[in-house]
């Protein structure tokens, strides 16, 4: 009695689960280009990542002040949450351009994830208040990784999109 209770709660587990992919991908695959750049968070954090140097290594700079640069947990958030929507842009760039670097494409993809992975191993661990050295380590690898990702998806759009590059790169 049990045994068929439960696959008909795992059948409609699946179907709900594939119902809401489904439901996702197409409204993401219906946005337009301005309602994708209008959701860019833009504050003074992610301004101030557009400066390598800073996260490369080339300037010595505390991780107190790097922390201050991006605005502590805030900027690590709007980080995390660009980080999606660069990869919005590149997908919609990907859909509607004419041809489109595939290896681009994944390098833009494995950074969003790894930004995303950096922000929230971060957020952890301020949250559990462990040592600041380690969150500095994220903290400034997410940041590197972020702006290296801007600049590939101004480079993708510029490529492939010429009409669109301007939003993104006024928006940045």
């Amino acid at each position: 009695m049990l045994l068929p209770l439960l696959q008909i709660a795992s059948i409609a587990a699946l179907t709900i689960c594939l119902y809401r992919w489904k439901v996702g991908s197409s409204r993401r695959n219906a946005q337009s280009w301005d309602s994708i750049v209008a959701r860019l968070r833009m504050d003074n954090c992610t301004r101030s990542l557009g400066d390598q140097s800073i996260w490369n290594g080339n300037l010595n700079v505390t991780p107190e002040e790097k922390w201050r640069l991006i605005q502590g947990v805030h900027g690590l958030w709007t980080m995390y949450e660009n980080a999606r929507v660069m990869l919005e842009m590149a997908d919609y760039a990907a859909r509607n351009g004419d041809s489109v670097d595939p290896e681009l494409l994944a390098t833009l993809r494995s950074d969003a994830m790894q930004i995303r992975v950096c922000v929230l191993s971060a957020l952890a661990k301020y949250a559990f208040g462990q040592a600041t050295e380690s969150i500095s380590v994220n903290m400034t690898r997410a940041a590197a990784m972020y702006s290296e990702m801007a600049a590939r998806t101004a480079e993708l759009l510029a490529a492939n999109g010429r009409e669109m590059a301007p939003n993104f790169v006024a928006a940045m």
